[in-house]
């Protein structure tokens, strides 16, 4: 039982997508630009006046998170997902809330 609780050493950390050993390069695409658009989206409520990046881009990243959470073949895909569309959404949300889609005139 030992070997449950110790990698072996031959055994590297390896970080991936494809955790069932087959490629899924759209679905890996998809899940890496929603988080991407997540994050943007979420760092970009900080300032009020980034308030079109933020709706834009999270909607944007709600959308493609929506569509890639469907389509997902791995457990780790869906992590990037899941975590991604939070950002996206909590920055819509705000970035909705401090000015919305359009420019202040």
């Amino acid at each position: 039982m030992p070997h449950v609780l110790q990698p072996s050493e031959r055994e590297r950390f390896r970080l991936t997508l494809n955790t069932d050993g087959r490629p899924h390069p759209v679905e890996n695409v998809l899940a890496v630009v929603t988080l991407v658009c997540g994050v943007v989206a979420f760092v970009a409520t900080f300032w009020t006046s980034a308030h079109m990046i933020a709706s834009w881009v999270g909607t944007l990243g709600f959308g493609v998170g929506l569509y890639s959470q469907y389509v997902s073949a791995t457990t780790p895909q869906r992590v990037l997902n899941i975590v991604g569309l939070v950002g996206a959404f909590v920055g819509a949300a705000l970035g909705i809330a401090h000015g919305g889609f359009l420019p202040h005139p």
